[in-house]
């Protein structure tokens, strides 16, 4: 055993290996597109939201779910949400039709909303100071690599066995990691507040709309004012609450309203370019969905080499320097791939830039998760951690869902590559700017 896990003990594994384990099943069906699609017969429409019903669930009821940790005990969440999560993976696994997956995907985002922001409460209440730190920057590395893994894994799978093999594996870790935490995370205390059943609902049908109105409705005009009106009823009710589960002072604080902003248009960016590029290394370049895995090896491979570096580099420079180098890094690389366009090749097009977004995403995620929950209590960190989590999610769908709609009528895989990769720049850029502003903000508090 080495020093890291001396110190950290079996809790923080359990608490990386769950989460881990959640993200890898949404990059596994990035590269499992293909298979799916032609397997159970999926329109384009309808395998976005194989992706999207996952990402409404998750993220609209992220807050619910961190709230509930405050208030029931993490622990007894925590188990809840990987009985959930595995039960929906293998529902998954078994899947008929196109209402089936995408109902049982919704059901899996259900689990993984109760889990998820209980994972980073149970990291925050178990350990502290540098250690915590250190803890949350390996949380932070955790979600890039399981989206970038899961698309290799994913490859692996399609090409050799079937995509559903990637959600059945779920059920066995599920039932470990439900076996570990009742044996050694210990039971949590809980809180006397209640929750805001009102404002769950309302976050949830706001959210839902919202995506729904860009990426579906007949009328998307129509939904995304009802999704504002609903949201601005959120907040109204959160205000008032005197138990909200997203409390606003949240976002009084400089720093974790950036990180905020700047986590939503990265995931937007990032979430897209790895559910948009497999489907165009197989559709331009005709790759199995073998060779798209491999073909991502160029991102994953630096990411986690940099990724573990950010722990180190934390000793000499704060974590506002390397979130604004690692989305300077990632910016350059998405900018680089729109200026080449795909028809230039693997190698020029593809490879080279991945490896710039890479080391850039291996810089950011980290140290963007420490800044969301930066100067918290104990009484709002399950919140602070679903609300990092749901931004997460809901940037990943919003982005996916608008360069979708605005790539939807293009009917050459090149042009619509490069249209939406050009977006997914515009979208790094904003991202970039709030991760600057957070550094600006600190210096002058």
């Amino acid at each position: 055993m080495n020093r890291t896990q001396q110190r950290f003990g079996i809790i923080l594994p359990i608490i990386l290996i769950s989460y881990f384990m959640i993200l890898l099943d949404n990059s596994i069906v990035f590269t499992s597109t293909v298979k799916i699609a032609a397997d159970l017969n999926l329109s384009a429409q309808a395998l976005s939201w194989v992706t999207n019903a996952y990402a409404l669930t998750f993220g609209g009821l992220l807050m619910l779910g961190g709230r509930a940790g405050d208030i029931f005990g993490r622990r007894k969440i925590f188990l809840i949400g990987l009985v959930i999560f595995s039960i929906g993976s293998l529902l998954v696994g078994l899947s008929t039709s196109a209402g089936m997956i995408i109902s049982m995907r919704a059901l899996q985002g259900i689990g993984s909303a109760i889990l998820a922001p209980t994972t980073l409460a149970l990291l925050m209440d178990t350990y502290q100071d540098n250690m915590r730190t250190r803890a949350i920057v390996y949380y932070g590395a955790t979600g890039g690599l399981g989206a970038s893994f899961g698309l290799v894994i994913g490859g692996l799978i399609s090409s050799y066995t079937t995509w559903r093999l990637g959600f059945l594996l779920n059920v066995p870790i599920g039932i470990v990691m439900l076996l570990l935490t009742l044996k050694f995370v210990p039971v949590s205390q809980r809180s006397t507040g209640k929750l805001d059943w009102l404002g769950s609902l309302l976050s949830v049908i706001g959210i839902i709309a919202l995506v729904y109105g860009i990426n579906g409705a007949k009328n998307p005009v129509l939904m995304i004012i009802i999704a504002i009106i609903v949201l601005a009823a959120f907040v109204w009710q959160e205000h008032r609450s005197n138990h909200p589960i997203m409390p606003l002072k949240l976002f009084a604080d400089r720093e974790r309203s950036s990180a905020y902003v700047a986590r939503f248009f990265f995931l937007g960016a990032m979430i897209s370019y790895f559910f948009l590029t497999p489907q165009a290394m197989q559709n331009v370049y005709h790759f199995t969905p073998l060779m798209a895995a491999l073909g991502f090896l160029p991102e994953t491979v630096p990411q986690f080499i940099f990724a573990t570096l950010v722990s180190r580099l934390n000793n000499r420079f704060t974590n506002n320097q390397i979130l604004i180098a690692g989305e300077l890094i990632t910016l350059v690389g998405l900018l680089m791939a729109a200026l080449v366009g795909v028809r230039a090749g693997y190698v020029t097009a593809i490879a080279i830039p991945m490896v710039i977004i890479g080391i850039g995403q291996g810089f950011s995620l980290s140290p963007l998760t420490v800044a969301g929950v930066a100067n918290t209590d104990a009484a709002i960190a399950g919140s602070a951690s679903g609300v990092v989590n749901m931004v997460h999610q809901i940037g990943s769908s919003v982005g996916l869902s608008i360069i979708t709609l605005m790539t939807a009528g293009i009917a050459s895989p090149v042009v619509s590559y490069n249209t939406a990769v050009m977006i997914m720049t515009g979208l790094m850029l904003i991202s970039t700017l709030a991760a600057i502003n957070i550094a600006r903000k600190s210096s002058n508090d």
